[in-house]
């Protein structure tokens, strides 16, 4: 999976990389020894990884783990007691690190406020203190709808570190999606913003919590988190109230491995939303391990990765620099906004040396160019994308235009049932565009026919055959569905829903969701496939590209682009070009039915394309759940089109 494209790491890649010095740790010579090791001997790794990442423990687990109740519920590092806030806290009281930056969170207006290491470990003990005093604490479930910034880094630590549970809310929610998350978790309170500024324009919460907290008996307590110059509504009590609360002297709770620390509900296709349990013994260690092997993320770095804190991303985001004593670095704001060279100068100003983006992003990136690299990015070591499929030309525009001369990219794929990666990226093999060069080490990854059977140079299943650090504990309290879910498809592995092509030197290319799988005359493609094709033409900036019913092939393939803003020329030329495209890359049996061009994709606040929902729209069936979805108004243009109208 090599071409002239490729990167290929340089001494200095060799010489900074963690991968290799917790290889060395170990008493290994190399990355590949790590990796081998990591599956035959997973005890013997994570406990040398643990020791190398400094996680802190109360007491020390006497075991890996404990399968008693089946490889669908495993129970982490038995008789062990942590909780991983006392990881990040101890940052602030270690002299080389107390007072270094821990978090800079810049707002729209280019305001920012900054927290070192030892003031973070104040505050947070602080606003536990407040938490306590009004009455929350262990195991309750508390819902957090707010803005990214210092205070929602301060509240998901203060939580955790009082044994409570938080709930995670896309600030873009409506009361409707908010209620059927905080409903099935009996949530005790929620911290919620007032409102904040996007795109220079004020976007008013209030009402959305207070429908909320009209709607569930359970809440017991609003605490707000006012925006500038906004009073506390009577309904609730100030976040900066509780903030300025004197420390009560309580150490941070004692917690097992397995006590949740985070439940998150996503949407599903279909039915109620969903809710992976992520606990103190998963996902932050994961997220440490993934910091330092995939992102070599270490003190003295300066992360950025923007992303809403309703979203598994917020705290991975925040436990991928904290677990690691590393600066993070916040922007709450749109990332083109006053125009497109304003994530260039988030780096310029802040010296930032880790960038994450998601696909959406970079070609919005790559579209405005002139504008996009209008300031210094040459501080950034390391580049990181995650969220979706990436074409090869953008990754490719991505790693040489936004770092370094010769920094690398790293692709990174997982989900929210699965805390971090499953397949990524390491700065010691060379990387091909799109592409993963590694399995993360600690799960037995590969890709498998339907029958379970592992392939090789063809598309298959993303399979897990062994439970893992990091996977949900279950969905709460509702265990069939989680089994249902993941267990059910292959007997004794983890079927993850993804598509993915495995190459005979290891390395790995994502296809797309399976339920985005497009089966033409019998034939598997996947929708990355096409996209890929797509993106590549001149005059395209994004696409999708979706199967829908057909007679007689069994499905047709459907194409939806969104020129370039600078296209000037005939639209049906264009998508004829496309047509075209894909019929001579793909075989002419995918020649696409139809190509349409749009104004808008459906998508995440994230920046995920939903295909089902295109599909859906497009085919005039009644969408799932849309409370995830940023922009309904690009369902309406393509129900528009309608179905019929591909022949």
């Amino acid at each position: 999976m090599t071409d002239a494209k490729t990167w290929h790491p340089e001494p200095r890649h060799f010489e900074k990389a963690h991968a290799l010095k917790l290889a060395a740790s170990m008493g290994l010579q190399d990355y590949d020894s790590l990796l081998k090791l990591s599956i035959e001997e997973p005890e013997r790794y994570w406990f040398g990884a643990i020791d190398y990442l400094g996680i802190k423990w109360d007491t020390p687990p006497g075991s890996y783990v404990d399968l008693s109740r089946g490889k669908e519920f495993p129970s982490w590092f038995p008789g062990g007691k942590l909780n991983w806030v006392n990881t990040v806290l101890g940052f602030g009281e270690a002299p080389e690190t107390a007072d270094q930056l821990a978090v800079v969170a810049e707002e729209e207006d280019g305001s920012a406020a900054r927290a070192t290491y030892a003031e973070l470990k104040d505050k947070v003990r602080r606003f536990a203190a407040g938490l306590r005093a009004r009455g929350i604490t262990r195991g309750d479930r508390v819902g957090l709808l707010c803005d990214n910034g210092i205070e929602a880094t301060v509240s998901v630590l203060s939580l955790a570190a009082i044994g409570a549970i938080v709930v995670p809310l896309f600030s873009g929610f409506g009361s409707e999606a908010v209620i059927s998350r905080l409903e099935p978790s009996k949530a005790k309170a929620i911290i919620a913003t007032t409102g904040f500024t996007r795109r220079g324009k004020y976007v008013d919460m209030q009402p959305v919590v207070h429908a909320v907290n009209e709607a569930l008996p359970s809440l017991e307590t609003v605490i707000w988190k006012c925006a500038p110059g906004v009073a506390t509504p009577e309904t609730g009590v100030n976040w900066n109230d509780l903030a300025a609360t004197a420390d009560d002297g309580k150490p941070v709770e004692v917690m097992d491995p397995m006590d949740p620390f985070m439940v998150i509900f996503t949407s599903g296709t279909t039915g109620k939303p969903k809710g992976p349990v992520h606990t103190h013994g998963g996902f932050p260690l994961r997220i440490a391990h993934d910091s330092a092997v995939h992102f070599n993320v270490g003190q003295g770095d300066t992360f950025c990765w923007p992303a809403d804190m309703g979203w598994i991303a917020g705290t991975l985001v925040l436990a991928t620099a904290l677990m690691r004593g590393a600066t993070l670095v916040l922007y709450n704001g749109a990332p083109d906004f006053p125009d497109w060279s304003r994530m260039s100068k988030l780096i310029e100003d802040h010296k930032i040396t880790h960038y994450g983006s998601a696909p959406t992003l970079i070609r919005g990136l790559a579209a405005n160019e002139s504008l996009a690299l209008k300031h210094d990015v040459s501080s950034v070591e390391l580049l990181i994308t995650a969220g979706e499929v990436i074409d090869r030309e953008h990754f490719i525009w991505f790693q040489n235009h936004f770092a370094s001369p010769g920094s690398p990219l790293i692709n990174y794929t997982g989900g929210t049932e699965v805390s971090g990666a499953l397949l990524s990226s390491v700065q010691v093999r060379p990387i091909a565009p799109g592409g993963f060069n590694t399995a993360t080490p600690g799960i037995d990854v590969t890709v498998t026919d339907n029958a379970g059977k592992p392939v090789e140079g063809e598309i298959g299943e993303l399979v897990i055959r062994e439970p893992f650090i990091g996977m949900t504990a279950s969905f709460w309290q509702d265990d069939a569905r989680y089994r249902d879910s993941y267990w059910s498809t292959i007997p004794g592995c983890w079927v993850h829903g993804d598509l993915a092509l495995k190459t005979e030197d290891g390395s790995f290319l994502m296809m797309g969701r399976s339920d985005d799988t497009i089966k033409v005359a019998g034939k598997r493609l996947g929708p990355a496939e096409v996209e890929d094709v797509v993106l590549e033409l001149e005059g395209v900036s994004e696409a999708a590209a979706v199967g829908v019913a057909d007679p007689v092939k069994g499905q047709k393939l459907v194409v939806f682009l969104i020129p370039k803003p600078e296209f000037k020329g005939d639209p049906e030329d264009l998508a004829a070009t496309c047509a075209t495209a894909v019929a001579d890359r793909l075989g002419k049996p995918f020649r696409p039915s139809k190509v349409h061009i749009v104004r808008q994709l459906p998508k995440t606040r994230s920046g995920k394309v939903m295909r089902r929902l295109i599909r859906q729209s497009y085919c005039n069936e009644t969408p799932g759940d849309l409370s995830s979805l940023d922009n309904p108004s690009a369902l309406q243009e393509i129900g528009a089109l309608s179905e019929t109208s591909a022949s």
